[in-house]
């Protein structure tokens, strides 16, 4: 009979800072572990204390608090398999990344991190000291090698552990969502497999945290790259693998292969998981929005109802003498689709009155712009109201379009807690809402079917703060405007590429100006799920002060 050795793969989702909460999930699934007969149970990078920390990791007192927590759950899982979990260590005023293995009621053996990510969302090079190259560990039957996340995208890592021995490479993860993700994890583990010759285990964490979404999506690949077992994405799941051991070596066997969704449902997905745990990770239950009619927020009003539930959604809308009857029939039509909560709360009597008192100072200079910001900041004041009355979660509803370009009021629509839109474009915000129409899943909590008026879809956008307005009256057609943002800010385009590209020079140069001077809004604007390589805030980071501009 050949030698077996049972994996438990836990994906689980964590939260920053929760210590004991973390460490109750990990011995949760020790326990779990335990129940399946595994040999060794797997958490992914950081587990013990969420990801990522960024500088909460360099208090003194939360490390403190970290070792303890380590070790009283190596003392709580003494029994049984042994345990892999990420943690930072403290060691002679250094700060590792590390994978420690729990057994027998102390640290087996730890691992740390060698390759440190310093891109994108990550400042690891920050935080922690790189860990010198190291070798397998061994449970039982089998070497395991476990380079950590980033150790994998690289070939000296996964090489020195086979090369030392390692018989299985098991990659503990806090890797965070963008479109089309899953792919390039998988191309680039096919590569360590094949340089190896190695079986390996990609374990990844899933959850909301801040900005960034992680999306699970775990998976182990046999030598040559053939796929044995692939967890859903988003999902907490457990799974177990069983490897066995032959004259070539180890090998899994056949196990989980959950489908995976398309990429428009992952977008979806992540903005709904983004909001959710957002919400639960800090407190907060219900949310309240301004719902204008508009596409913007009829889409954050649907996102949030799959987040949380109709019911925990408070829909307000706030007329004045400029919205149309069309934008208040819109909207009463996105509450009763959803099922959620309405008000009406105009505002044409507050606006008179805070005109009337800045009319003095104000005498001699026309109306303009200025006017118009008093109507959305005076929405925002309202709504920051009944947020601190309500205890509710104010939510924004600005698109990346928008917030790219500074088409938004800051202290106005631009006030509140969670910005569920954050990253995604105009063009994909009509998409996105012709899709959800057409689809729903279990994850959902919304209803089903049409949500999101025809009508509101097909009009023609507008802010509605003066006569007939319409967003092309300050901005370029959508489509365009979109295509000229995706080239400059995720291709980091010139303006001459973009010129080649078809797009009218003036207007490349228009829009480039308008991204540089709103830097300052988006600085102060409130967070929001992931969905690009070049999100705003850590992907993209420019200074506000700054005075270039393309010169071609």
């Amino acid at each position: 009979m050949s030698v077996k050795f049972c994996v438990s793969l836990c994906q689980l989702n964590p939260t920053v800072g929760d210590l004991s909460g973390n460490a109750d999930k990990a011995l949760a699934a020790h326990r779990h572990g335990i129940e399946k007969g595994a040999d060794f149970v797997a958490l992914p990078e950081m587990f013990l204390t969420g990801y990522q920390t960024q500088d909460l990791v360099m208090k003194p007192a939360f490390l403190d608090d970290v070792a303890e927590k380590l070790a009283k759950l190596a003392q709580d899982c003494k029994n049984g398999p042994a345990l892999g979990i990420g943690a930072p260590i403290l060691e002679d005023s250094l700060l590792y990344n590390v994978y420690f293995v729990l057994k027998d009621g102390e640290v087996h053996t730890l691992t740390r991190k060698h390759h440190l990510p310093n891109d994108q969302v990550f400042d690891e090079k920050r935080l922690f000291k790189s860990g010198p190259l190291s070798g397998p560990f061994s449970i039982g039957p089998i070497r395991i090698g476990t380079p950590i996340c980033e150790d994998a995208w690289y070939e000296d890592v996964c090489e020195t552990m086979a090369e030392s021995g390692a018989e299985l490479l098991l990659i503990p993860n806090g890797s965070p969502y963008y479109s089309g993700k899953f792919d390039r994890r998988m191309n680039h583990m096919v590569s360590r497999v094949v340089e190896t010759g190695l079986p390996l285990v990609y374990l990844n964490l899933v959850g909301g945290q801040d900005d960034q979404v992680f999306d699970g999506g775990s998976f182990v690949l046999n030598p040559g790259g053939h796929m044995a077992v692939r967890m859903p994405l988003f999902d907490e799941a457990y799974t177990e693998v069983t490897f066995r051991q032959t004259e070539d070596g180890w090998v899994a066997e056949a196990g989980m292969l959950a489908d995976h969704p398309t990429l428009e449902e992952q977008e979806y997905r992540a903005m709904v998981e983004g909001l959710r745990d957002y919400m639960g990770k800090t407190g907060f239950s219900k949310v309240i929005l301004g719902l204008s009619g508009g596409v913007d927020s009829a889409i954050v009003a649907t996102i949030a109802s799959d987040a949380l539930g109709p019911e925990n959604v408070h829909c307000v809308m706030m007329p004045s003498e400029y919205t149309s009857n069309e934008s208040l029939d819109d909207a009463a039509d996105v509450a009763k689709s959803l099922g959620c909560r309405l008000d009406t709360v105009p505002i044409s009597e507050g606006r008179a009155a805070i005109t009337a008192t800045l009319a003095p100072m104000f005498e001699g200079f026309a109306a303009d712009l200025t006017e118009e910001n008093i109507q959305s900041r005076l929405r925002g004041l309202f709504l920051m109201a009944m947020s601190n009355k309500f205890g509710s979660m104010l939510l924004t509803t600005g698109n990346k379009s928008e917030v790219a370009v500074g088409y938004a009021t800051i202290y106005g629509d631009m006030a509140g807690g969670y910005n569920p839109i954050k990253d995604l474009y105009k063009t994909r915000v009509f998409a996105t809402c012709r899709w959800r129409n057409e689809n729903h899943a279990d994850w959902m909590k919304g209803p089903k079917g049409a949500v999101i008026p025809i009508n509101i879809i097909d009009k023609p956008p507008t802010a509605e703060l003066r006569p007939d307005q319409k967003d092309e009256d300050s901005l370029p057609p959508y489509d365009v405007l979109d295509g000229i943002l995706t080239m400059l800010m995720e291709g980091d385009a010139s303006v001459a590429d973009c010129v080649a590209a078809g797009y009218d020079h003036d207007t490349v140069k228009k829009v480039e100006h308008l991204l540089y001077i709103s830097e300052y809004k988006r600085f102060q604007s409130a967070p929001g799920p992931r969905l690009t390589k070049k999100a705003f805030w850590l992907d993209r980071r420019y200074p506000i002060a700054n005075r270039w501009r393309d010169p071609s």
